[in-house]
């Protein structure tokens, strides 16, 4: 049975899938609907994704997108590790400009499930890292908004220096969180 952590603002779980191993490799089942929800992860995900980054310290967001097509996000490394990082962008929320930041790799398996109303960014830590993820809304260009890496009003403690070069226009050009329209209420 895989193990299910809360982290330190609620809605945020990691997911530990167990690994059944031989001299061959190993075998995990990273997602089971029924389990996943026990473990309270709700989401009907509806959309896989796969990223391949080459270099490490390439940093991809903040990211998100606003309602009706809001996602909620099971995320994992297939190859390599990222610093994975979920902010509370949720008006009114007690935990509201706060963050969890935590190191998913392959070589451990684990997961993070980011529900709604929270902006997502990974960094890599290794090269050719790949970032698998599950959504449960489909990719929207007119819902989909980014926020700065560096706010200072977030104040995300990175861990190792963020290779500015491999950043994308949308993640270089991102307002401020004070200056994105994000929608979520608490």
């Amino acid at each position: 049975m895989p193990e299910f952590s809360q982290l330190a603002i609620a809605g945020l779980i990691e997911v530990t899938p167990d690994r059944h191993g031989d001299s061959r490799g190993y075998f995990s089942e990273v997602y089971n609907e029924a389990q996943w929800r026990d473990g309270g992860i709700d989401a009907d995900f509806v959309q896989d994704n796969h990223s391949l980054s080459r270099e490490t310290g390439t940093l991809r967001g903040l990211h998100l997108q606003t309602p009706p097509l809001a996602q909620a996000k099971l995320v994992r490394v297939a190859r390599g590790r990222v610093f994975d990082v979920a902010v509370d962008i949720r008006t009114g929320s007690p935990t509201f400009r706060q963050w969890v930041g935590i190191e998913l790799s392959a070589d451990k398996g684990n997961q993070l499930y980011i529900p709604t109303g929270f902006a997502h960014a990974f960094l890599t830590l290794e090269p050719d890292t790949e970032f698998l993820y599950k959504v449960s809304a489909p990719y929207s260009r007119p819902n989909g908004r980014s926020i700065r890496f560096d706010d200072p009003a977030i104040g995300i403690d990175w861990p190792i220096e963020i290779n500015l070069d491999t950043l994308s226009a949308k993640d270089r050009d991102a307002g401020l969180l004070s200056e994105t329209d994000t929608d979520f209420v608490y």
